[in-house]
């Protein structure tokens, strides 16, 4: 892979980022996955890329349905190129699924979707995340050497660029539970200043009120403070009776 074509491949795939969700930058990374090896070896190669987080496989994308379902047969036998990389460290190649002795059900079942060789390399994501591309080609001897150099420098690429991509949706994540406990904390609140300003109280003895409303209902405290707003809203007589349970 030329300089210029792996800068295009690096700002393609952080493009892909800005772009949508994981899964979005998963099928985006996977096409070009799959046009960059094409190039290389000179026959159509499909691409399809499997996530796992926790040692659980969180998502499957692909240069294309095709792609996808040729995945799927090594992720329902539990055997083949993609596992074998991530348990090596390195890229694994299946030549030929006609003479391979290493998994006859997944060189089997390769054969009969019309594919004979498949390449797998893995992703480099950190302690609690792993990856591996997974390449396919119709033809015996598609992934030469130059093919796995250029699928590795790719792989690197699309490493990094997913590691951020991971990072990014965690964030969110965390940021849309941050979210929430502060809107929590506001009805709370809100409820505290109500109580007190209708009971003549402190902070604290609103709070504990809320509490005992809380435990004497079953209800979760912002669920009973949300219900003291609404009920304020309409009836200034809701936080007299709200405690008189």
């Amino acid at each position: 892979m030329e300089t210029s074509e792996q800068d295009k491949d690096f700002q393609n795939l952080y493009q892909l980022i800005a772009a949508g969700d994981v899964r979005s930058f998963l099928d985006g990374m996977t096409r070009y996955a799959s046009t960059t090896l094409s190039r290389v070896t000179g026959v159509r190669v499909e691409c399809a890329v499997t996530l796992w987080r926790r040692k659980r496989a969180l998502t499957i994308a692909g240069s294309s349905d095709n792609a996808v379902l040729l995945d799927s047969i090594e992720q329902s036998i539990g055997a083949g190129p993609a596992q074998a990389s991530l348990e090596a460290s390195a890229p694994v190649q299946l030549a030929d699924a006609g003479t391979d002795q290493r998994w006859p059900e997944y060189c089997k079942d390769l054969s009969v979707a019309g594919f004979r060789s498949a390449l797998g390399v893995p992703l480099s994501l950190g302690e609690d995340s792993s990856a591996a591309l997974n390449f396919f080609a119709s033809e015996p001897g598609s992934f030469t050497e130059d093919a796995i150099g250029e699928a590795e420098v790719f792989a690197d690429m699309a490493a990094q660029a997913l590691r951020l991509a991971l990072r990014i949706s965690t964030a969110d994540l965390l940021a849309d539970d941050l979210k929430a406990a502060m809107a929590r904390r506001t009805a709370i609140d809100l409820a505290c200043g109500m109580i007190m300003a209708q009971s003549r109280c402190t902070h604290e003895q609103a709070f504990a009120l809320l509490m005992k409303a809380s435990q004497n209902r079953n209800e979760k405290l912002h669920d009973v403070a949300e219900g003291i707003i609404a009920g304020i809203a309409g009836n200034k007589e809701a936080t007299k009776t709200a405690f008189q349970d």
